[in-house]
């Protein structure tokens, strides 16, 4: 959501380069909190869907721009690995996910080291689980929580 909305602590998510490792639950993800922002009256209508927009195209390109993401989709697997995350750290289910996600990205490609996240459990699980984070989490975000893994 930072890459969109001008929150607290957007500028280093700004920052990262492309492409972004995600799971594809940031699809639901980020969506979702555009709409919440939007019915908690933080965003009008315009700017909700023109973040919807930008998001659609990261997500997916346009004729003339690239993805910005590569995305891991949510398999048997990633779920049976995110059952375990779920036990060893206490995690909620969509943070389990991508937890999951974040590890089977890095199976394939060691350089996915670094997971990007905003909730504090989330943040101590990928530590533990051997990620570097940016940005360390200072507290539980209640809104949309940012979550890729760079390359």
């Amino acid at each position: 959501m930072k890459l969109y909305a001008d929150e607290d602590g957007h500028e280093p998510i700004r920052r990262l380069r492309a492409p972004l490792v995600i799971s594809a639950l940031a699809r639901v993800e980020v969506i979702a909190a555009i709409w919440r922002k939007h019915r908690a009256g933080e965003l009008d209508i315009d700017d909700s869907l023109t973040l919807i927009r930008a998001f659609r195209v990261d997500y997916a390109g346009a004729r003339d721009t690239p993805v910005r993401f590569l995305t891991v989709a949510v398999t048997e697997e990633i779920l049976e690995r995110a059952t375990e995350m779920a036990g060893a750290h206490g995690l909620r289910a969509y943070d389990a996910v991508q937890l999951a996600s974040a590890l089977a990205a890095r199976d394939v490609d060691e350089r996915c080291a670094t997971l990007t996240s905003f909730d504090r459990d989330l943040t101590a699980a990928a530590v533990s689980e051997g990620f570097k984070t940016l940005p360390a989490a200072s507290k539980p975000s209640t809104s949309a929580r940012g979550r890729a893994a760079s390359r």
